[in-house]
């Protein structure tokens, strides 16, 4: 089976601590490696949590403060070094271009890895492969800032009984599933519905740095798991809304609104030495919560399970 996993490089805000990096965050989906908002530092957590270079297929930055992109020329740099040859899509806030190519040529390096700049002005699917897409929608911060989506598309569980019902077998059946209906040789159509059940497609969502706002509630959106920053507790509701970020209990609020499964918590202040207060004050608004730390291994799959996300069918 194929690793679906949310990886957490780094969880600190805007200084890093002893035990914390920088935000950093990598998301194995099947075969794509999607790399989000690298901090300082990023490349070596990589080594320290076993993710290469050549894993990553995108980048995604949310914002161009330096505690999401400052590990952007160190990864950049390392796909050339280690000789990836799969072109690499780069995504980020148009208004930040002027820095983004600051940071593609912080310093000299021979470049041979193809990066794929994706500047994004306006909301909508801005990274589709056969599998899955990525939405980017607006967030409420003090600079502009993108959050992301990751969507699978629905698709049908054929019903075993119901295929053997009406002698649907082998070959039959893959053509039922590649074209959506098949003629028995009576003359009738059988539709896929008819002899299936609806399958929602996988889903996960990143929400950085952010004030609770409509373009958060969408990315979460009955999400099977949303990683939500929290930088603050609700003690210090007031600076959070004044430095453009979300406390424990508005992610925990964000996410039972939005009808998300597992809301993952990260992206804390360095005051705070322990999480725990962050589980409790967001656990009292939304069951399933927890706190990353860096290196955490996330199974997006058992996240998936969890939230129940299936409409009845199995998940996985």
């Amino acid at each position: 089976m194929s690793d679906r996993l949310l990886i957490a490089l780094g969880t600190s805000s805007q200084v890093p601590t002893r035990e914390r990096n920088h935000n950093g965050y990598f998301v194995r989906w099947d075969d794509a490696g999607l790399l989000f908002d690298p901090g300082e530092g990023t490349q070596r957590q990589m080594t320290h949590f076993g993710v290469a270079a050549a894993d990553i297929t995108a980048i995604f930055l949310t914002h161009l403060h330096g505690d999401h992109c400052l590990g952007l020329p160190g990864v950049i740099q390392r796909l050339s070094l280690d000789g990836v040859t799969h072109p690499v899509d780069l995504y980020y806030p148009a208004s930040g271009a002027e820095y983004v190519q600051r940071l593609r040529r912080a310093s000299i390096f021979t470049e041979t890895a193809v990066i794929r700049e994706h500047p994004i002005a306006a909301p909508g699917v801005v990274h589709e492969t056969a599998r899955f897409r990525i939405e980017a929608h607006p967030l409420d911060h003090t600079v502009e800032s993108w959050g992301y989506r990751l969507v699978e598309p629905d698709t049908l569980t054929l019903a075993p009984e119901k295929l053997a019902a009406l002698g649907l077998r082998g070959p039959a059946v893959g053509r039922l599933k590649q074209q959506g209906f098949f003629d028995l040789p009576n003359g009738r159509r059988v539709l896929a519905s008819e002899v299936g059940r609806p399958k929602r497609g996988g889903s996960f969502a990143f929400v950085m740095d952010s004030r609770p706002c409509a373009g958060a509630l969408r990315l979460a959106d009955r999400a099977d798991a949303l990683l939500c920053e929290a930088t603050f507790l609700e003690s210090e509701a007031a600076e959070a809304d004044r430095y453009g970020h979300m406390t424990a209990r508005q992610a925990a609020s964000l996410a039972r609104e939005a009808g998300a499964g597992l809301l993952a918590l990260t992206h804390f202040s360095r005051r705070y030495r322990q999480t725990q207060p962050f589980i409790e004050e967001a656990a009292a608004v939304h069951p399933n919560v927890m706190a990353l730390t860096d290196g955490m291994a996330v199974s997006l799959r058992a996240a998936r399970r969890l939230s129940g996300r299936a409409n009845g069918a199995a998940a996985d």
